[in-house]
């Protein structure tokens, strides 16, 4: 049976953050749409590597490493511990927005899109990193169905929306002092 996170047209999870980078806005864009260069700002994504198509480019795919400690959301059935996803790019505009969605494990596209969109702003770029999740990934649905009741699923929307807009805050902190760092 599904739940109420499984259904058409539901957001699980949404949050953004944005910065403002004393950078051109293709000078963001350069360093934020190389996901290889990712364990540089993200607090889970370790880097990776382009697996299909031209880097960087709508329809390139990417597998990231990733590692997550026993700190967010600790009762919950997450994964812990290093594990890696493939990502596909979907939207690539040079200066102005980067977007990956998560795929399956068979390569079918989810719910699950990051984005860096950027804006001209005077002396630089506004930078925002924007999250979101609206059916449940194949991982969370698994989840949601074997180990958590009712209450608990929305428990941990709510708890791990508040980890999403933490770790999307970090990351816009992070990318803005590596491109003001050169």
């Amino acid at each position: 049976m599904a739940t109420d996170y499984e259904k058409e047209g539901v957001t699980t999870f949404l949050v953004r953050s944005q910065i403002f980078v004393a950078a051109s806005p293709e000078t963001v864009y350069e360093t934020v749409s190389d996901l290889s260069r990712s364990g540089e700002w993200s607090t889970e994504c370790q880097g990776g590597t382009w697996v299909r198509g031209e880097p960087s480019t709508v329809g390139a795919v990417f597998e990231g490493r990733n590692v997550r400690g026993t700190e967010p959301v600790p009762w919950a059935p997450v994964i812990r511990g290093e594990w890696t996803t493939k990502a596909e790019v979907v939207e690539a505009v040079p200066g102005k927005v980067f977007r990956w969605v998560i795929l399956t494990e068979a390569g079918a596209r989810q719910e699950s899109t990051w984005s860096f969109e950027i804006e001209p702003a005077e002396g630089g770029s506004l930078l925002i990193h924007h999250y979101r999740l609206g059916r449940l990934t194949e991982g969370l649905a698994k989840i949601f169905r074997a180990g958590l009741d009712e209450a608990g699923r929305d428990r941990f929307v709510k708890e791990w929306n508040a980890k999403l807009a933490a770790d999307v805050q970090r990351t816009v902190e992070r990318v803005k002092a590596v491109v003001e760092q050169g």
